[in-house]
Order: C-alpha cells, then sequence, then structure tokens
C-alpha cells in the first residue's frame, strides 16, 4: 500500500557528504556529553531503596510523588503493578536520609499523606497463622495502607545490571553484523552498524546533556531502536539488491537513490503508526512511561535519518557494487552433455 508514487528519484546521495558531517558532528557532541556530564542513572544501576506498598483502594501516583519529592527525594520512582493499588517506589540514596531508615520514613509520610498512624498490624490466615506485617491505620482504625516488602538494591547490583545491559547490546550489535553479512554483504553489515551505533549514541547524547533518569526501560527501548533501526536498514538494502538486477545500466548511486525514493510512501506508513503510538505513551502515559517514550521517540526519529543518510552512504563509500550482491551467472560448457 503506498499513500503516493515518486516519479522522479530524489538524488539523497548528492548531498550525503553534508549530513553525514552534521551527524559525525551530532555523534561527537553525545560522546562529549557522555564522557562529561555521564548519564543520570536509576535507582537499579546505582543503588538504592525498593519499596511495595499497597493501598486500600486506586493509589494517587501523583500524590505519592509530591510526598516524596517534599522528604527530599529528586524524580523519586512512583509505579503501579499487578493493580491500581499496588504502588513500588524506587528510591535513590540521598545523604540527608540513611538507607536503613529510609524506608521507614517514607511509609511513615505517607501514613500522615494518608491521614493515619503507621503501626505494626496483625492478620489472619484461613490456616490459623499469624502474620505480622508493617501498615497504618486511619482515625477510625481502618488499615489504610501496607508496606509489602522492602529490598535495598546495592552497588554492586547495580553494577551487574549495567553490565549485563552492555553485554545485551554488544550481542545485539554481533547478533545484527552476522545476520546483515549473511543476507547481504560485509559492506551493508559495517554500514548498517555504523547507522545504529549512531542512533545509540545520540540517544544516550540526550539522556546525558538533559539529565534525564537511565533506568531499565530506557534500556529497553535504545535495544527496541536498534532493532527498528536494523529493519529499515534492510528494507533499504532488500530494495537496493532488487535494483541491481533490474537496473543494468544505472549507476551505484542511481540505484541508491532510487531505492531510497521507493521506499519512502511505506517508511511514512510504518514509522508515522509507531510514532503516533508512542507519542499517545509520551503525552498519556504518565510518568512511568515518559522516558521510556522520549527514548524511542528520539531513535524512530533519527533511525529514519540514518537508515537513509549514514547506512545507505557508508555502503555506498565502502564500494558496494553490483557484483557484491549478485552471483555471475556461469556460461554452461558446450561439451557437457555431449554423446562421445
Amino acid at each position: 500500500m503506498e499513500f503516493f508514487r515518486i516519479k522522479k528519484d530524489i538524488p539523497f546521495m548528492r548531498h550525503a557528504l553534508i549530513f553525514n558531517v552534521i551527524s559525525a558532528l551530532t555523534f561527537v557532541a553525545a560522546v562529549f556529553f557522555l564522557l562529561h556530564k555521564g548519564l543520570h542513572l536509576s535507582v537499579e544501576f546505582k543503588g538504592g531503596t525498593v519499596m511495595e506498598v499497597k493501598y486500600p483502594k486506586a493509589a494517587n501516583l501523583e500524590s505519592i510523588r509530591h510526598t516524596l519529592e517534599g522528604m527530599g527525594y529528586t524524580e523519586p520512582g512512583v509505579t503501579s503493578f499487578d493493580t491500581a493499588r499496588d504502588v513500588m517506589i524506587r528510591l535513590p540514596v540521598i545523604k540527608t536520609i540513611s538507607g536503613e531508615n529510609s524506608s521507614q520514613m517514607v511509609f511513615d509520610a505517607l501514613c500522615k499523606a494518608e491521614q493515619g498512624s503507621a503501626k505494626k498490624m496483625e492478620s489472619v490466615t484461613e490456616k490459623g497463622e499469624h502474620i505480622v506485617k508493617t501498615g497504618c491505620a486511619d482515625a477510625s482504625g481502618a488499615e489504610s495502607l501496607a508496606l509489602q516488602k522492602v529490598e535495598f538494591v546495592g552497588p554492586q547490583v547495580g553494577e551487574e545490571l549495567a553490565q549485563n545491559g552492555l553485554n545485551a547490546l554488544v550481542m545485539v550489535i554481533i547478533g545484527v553484523m552476522i545476520y546483515l553479512a549473511i543476507r547481504f554483504e560485509w559492506k551493508f553489515a559495517v554500514a548498517a552498524i555504523v547507522a545504529n551505533l549512531h542512533d545509540v549514541v545520540i540517544i544516550l547524547g540526550f539522556f546525558a546533556f538533559f539529565q534525564w533518569e537511565f533506568s531499565l526501560t530506557v534500556l529497553a527501548a535504545v535495544l527496541a531502536v536498534l532493532g527498528y533501526s536494523v529493519n529499515e536498514s534492510v528494507v533499504i538494502f532488500d530494495r537496493i539488491r532488487e535494483n541491481f538486477r533490474k537496473q543494468r545500466k544505472s549507476s551505484v548511486q542511481e540505484v541508491i537513490d532510487n531505492a531510497i525514493t521507493s521506499t519512502i510512501s511505506r517508511t511514512i506508513i510504518t514509522h508515522g503508526c509507531t510514532q503516533m503510538m508512542v507519542l499517545s505513551m509520551l503525552f498519556l502515559g504518565g510518568p512511568t512511561l515518559h522516558y521510556f517514550a522520549i527514548a524511542l521517540t528520539i531513535g524512530i526519529c533519527f533511525g529514519i535519518y540514518s537508515s537513509v543518510f549514514v547506512a545507505a552512504a557508508v555502503a555506498m563509500w565502502l564500494g558496494v557494487k553490483r557484483e557484491d550482491l549478485i552471483k555471475p551467472i556461469k556460461e554452461k560448457d558446450e561439451t557437457d552433455g555431449a554423446v562421445v
């Protein structure tokens, strides 16, 4: 399906050098901010306290977040899980509150916000077992919220998660290179990896420059962008290979221009639909999905750009030609099958 068809090829490769100079400058700027400012890592990476709190009714996440900010926590992680009554709170380490007392102080503050007081509460199961848990009750004595679980994430765990995330990124890159080298040619594999690393580094550069929180969900978005960008590059590479078969007299630059031009309609449809979904998460998903959606938005925009101006241009500069993708047809020996 196509929205429109462009009859005359757009000369993308004529301006490839200019756009790649811009890409190189953007890439260098992203690396600079990563080295100078670094990433604002979340609790999962640098350590902190994770609490699970259960409310008697749907929890007001904004109110909880406001209470924590009043205690001195900047950008605390407050998300719902399982049900709307279950809330997971991620607290970074701050100097004013010790790690051992942070959970109790936070729970006391949440109880006060619910106009109750914290205390030990007992409950009896169907088997007659007594369970003691930390909870708080309002003025009438009814339970208002309960502290279900408290975990302290140490720096060693954060380092392990960061290492695992880096390993996942390297494995994806190696896998993509092997796939493209087998399906197309090693020049296309190198071009696609250069373009994908361009996208990843620029996303990380944005997060370093604005000091947005980098969490596991953002890491998942970065890995998703890798796959998304590769998909766009594969579509263009496949059209280039097809054009090499059809356009025997065209130059490499003309073949690439035609391949990109002929896939523009498809790019608008797929990326437009995806971007609408991501923007809905960005504007309507709340703080929980905010940075996840930002990473995807940046990745999708730069993924289109890199597939057109970076991947295709690098493949052209590496000297890709028709013989790299189309094996020459061997002439049949006239003596084969001859009767002696």
